[in-house]
């Protein structure tokens, strides 16, 4: 009878510890996360914001391959507690200091049967919750595939979402806004959106950045910081329970990443507020990520850039290619001995357009695409070697154009497009990158377009994450600036990395080309794709109906002032004036807003802001008394309400209001705009009328 008794309390003393919580709460003492461990040992965690529940209690954990249930059985060995604040200056960004304010808890677990180990990481600050998976050396664990990961965001209800459909090839979807509930009836028709490759993927699944709203008030952002040596994090959604889980990347053997102990997971973001505008001003991932890996990042700078780009979507007939003769094989073909066909947008007169254009007005660099021999072959998806990224195409004066832009104080962008011909472009990056060196590029733009070569792998595989950031390391030690396109969404790997300026990465401008997106995308978007980093979006169309160039019908989807105000709104380093410069000798006074805005700045202040209505944001300009304001809205006109509070006391200022007209709408008039300017102070409060797909722009300055 005494030994059942004692086994008895033996077992309730077990279970006793297995389920004491560790609590851990954000500075200001609004957020409260609570770890736990349920009865089977399995590790929880769960959220709460001002007393409401953000995460219901979830479970965490992973499989891992090809038998291994690494979710339950855990017990607490030790746990840490630490609180930190400092503050950091980035080389670029939206703020010159950023304070990095959290309060950290560490578990380390057991599991009892097989001793083997497993560390959690979590940080709670006051705009949110990131916590990571660490796996210890260990004896009994080693080499590692992971199965499945089987982090859970337990909802509390039928939460608006801002989605996309996972796929592990394309982000380029247009948002749909819907409640979780309708999400699965949605998806067929969301999927059939994108324009680019498609690749099989979960029917009930959506990518991050995922934005949500819930009905009692509560903004909530998912995502992922630090992502390294790991596939990209989609989430399966469990609709009848409100239940979002990991879903990870997989090759196309359905493997979700290769490991070894002493490795960690990157961190899983919860940015949650009772103010939309929050979200916005959240430095919580750059916070996640590593310090500046970087020594010496004065090279890293920056950029105001236009180009020879926007003329091949607009229907009028520039090409990338030289020729049209088809069949070229790239490092056996002499290009002086074929026809021209004429519209090669990349020859060297025109490019000494925009560089002339560029000098006169400011701007510190052009970009050049199709300057390289393999654009005939551009749609081989299946071949291995499309480009060379070392030649050039005869009508292309590398050396000259490198010449006539650097007396003018202008860079030429160097552009590598791979057609996602990866194993190629690695075999070539130590030339390409020598070849900039040699001849003046201090930047390049990336692009994987299309199905992978190996085709094996996906975009957002931890295969290509490698890749990407491979590029970006090799880069740095050339002292060459990154701008990816078609690469997995950024996760704050810019702060460890600053050379690697901007992605796309999501649905930009060209998509206009295309009639492709809607008055409240850019009202999306800086809630979800921005809030790992900037965007290459290239705003900056003025000419918004492009048939007046020939076969193309296609419509912008705002007005001329609202591409105005894209310059503050879409934050980015890298700001391109993407239409063709014709266009903006036409409106040169609306121009002048595009010539005087910074792209970098000491402070950003969010005014007003809701997913997919409306954003206003004010910036100062780094080591400048100047301040820039852009507000945006979707189909609907609205009234802004621009309070000039931020600027100092004590001084008076003028500012330059770039305004939708009275009959301006994006569908109708879009062209329609008025500048006028008027004195303010600190207590001014402007109230600018935006037009249906409108916005306004305004710079300020002291008298």
């Amino acid at each position: 009878m005494m030994k059942k008794t004692i086994l008895s309390f033996v077992l309730l003393w077990s279970l006793v510890a297995h389920a004491a919580a560790q609590l851990l709460s954000s500075p200001d003492g609004q957020l409260e996360m609570q770890f736990r461990l349920s009865a089977d040992g399995t590790p929880t965690y769960s959220l709460h914001y001002k007393g409401k529940t953000v995460i219901a209690e979830s479970r965490l954990g992973f499989l891992i391959a090809p038998k291994i249930d690494f979710s339950h059985g855990f017990r607490i060995v030790s746990t840490e507690t630490r609180e930190a604040d400092t503050t950091w200056q980035p080389v670029w960004g939206q703020y010159r200091t950023i304070r990095d304010c959290h309060r950290e808890l560490f578990v380390a677990l057991e599991q009892e049967r097989s001793g083997r180990l497993l560390h959690l990481r979590f940080r709670l600050f006051n705009d949110g919750l990131g916590f990571r998976y660490e796996f210890p050396v260990q004896p009994h664990l080693r080499h590692f595939g992971l199965a499945d990961e089987l982090t859970e965001f337990r909802l509390t209800g039928d939460h608006t979402a801002f989605w996309l459909p996972a796929d592990y090839d394309t982000n380029e979807f247009k948002t749909t806004t819907s409640p979780l509930s309708e999400v699965a009836r949605l998806m067929p028709a969301a999927r059939d959106e994108a324009l680019a490759c498609k690749s099989p993927s979960p029917n009930l699944a959506v990518q991050t950045p995922l934005m949500l709203k819930s009905a009692d008030g509560l903004y909530i952002n998912l995502h992922e910081a630090a992502l390294v040596n790991f596939p990209a994090l989609h989430l399966n959604l469990d609709d009848r329970q409100w239940v979002l889980s990991a879903h990870l990347t997989p090759d196309k053997n359905g493997a979700k990443g290769y490991h070894q102990t002493g490795s960690v997971s990157p961190w899983r973001t919860v940015i949650v507020s009772d103010d939309a505008r929050d979200i916005l001003a959240s430095t919580l991932i750059l916070n996640l990520n590593e310090p500046c890996a970087i020594e010496d990042t004065s090279w890293i700078h920056p950029t105001k850039y236009v180009g020879v780009w926007w003329e091949y979507f607009t229907g009028g007939g520039s090409t990338w290619a030289y020729t049209d003769t088809p069949d070229i094989r790239i490092g056996q073909t002499d290009y002086t001995r074929l026809a021209p066909n004429g519209h090669h947008g990349a020859n060297t007169a025109h490019v000494k357009e925009y560089i002339d254009f560029a000098a006169r007005n400011g701007f510190d660099a052009v970009l050049v695409e199709g300057w390289n021999e393999g654009w005939e072959d551009n749609t081989a998806y299946q071949k291995d070697r499309i480009y060379s990224f070392t030649k050039a195409y005869p009508d292309f004066d590398v050396e000259g154009l490198h010449r006539y832009a650097a007396a003018k104080g202008v860079k030429i962008i160097m552009h590598h497009e791979t057609t996602s011909s990866v194993t190629d472009y690695e075999r070539q990056l130590p030339d390409a990158l020598r070849f900039m060196n040699a001849h003046g590029y201090d930047a390049v733009k990336t692009g994987y377009v299309g199905p992978l070569q190996p085709r094996s792998e996906h975009h957002d595989g931890q295969w290509m994450v490698n890749h990407y950031l491979y590029v970006v390391q090799e880069a740095a030690k050339h002292r060459v600036m990154v701008n990816s396109h078609e690469a997995v969404r950024p996760t704050g790997l810019c702060r460890t990395y600053p050379n690697w300026v901007a992605q796309e990465s999501g649905r930009g401008t060209e998509f206009e080309s295309f009639n492709g997106n809607r008055p409240d995308h850019t009202t999306i978007l800086p809630f979800t794709r921005l809030m790992g980093g900037p965007m290459d979006y290239t705003p900056g169309i003025f000419e918004g109906d492009l048939s007046v160039y020939g076969s193309n019908p296609a419509k912008l989807s705002s007005t001329l002032v609202k591409q105005l105000a894209l310059y503050v709104t879409m934050y980015s380093p890298l700001q391109m004036a993407a239409d063709l410069y014709p266009n903006y000798e036409r409106y040169a006074d609306a121009f002048q807003f595009i010539k005087d805005v910074a792209v970098d700045w000491d402070d950003t202040y969010v005014l007003e802001a809701e997913p997919g209505d409306y954003i206003t944001i004010a910036r100062k300009a780094k080591g400048k008394d100047e301040w820039y304001v852009g507000g945006i809205t979707d189909e609907q006109a609205r009234t802004a309400t621009i309070d000039l509070g931020f600027l100092p006391a004590g001084q008076r200022y003028e500012a330059t209001i770039y305004a939708d007209a009275k009959d301006a709408d994006w569908q109708t008039n879009p062209k329609a705009y008025v500048i006028s300017k008027q004195r303010v102070t600190p207590k001014t409060v402007l109230r600018p009328k935006l037009a249906p797909g409108g916005g306004v722009a305004v710079s300020i300055r002291p008298l």
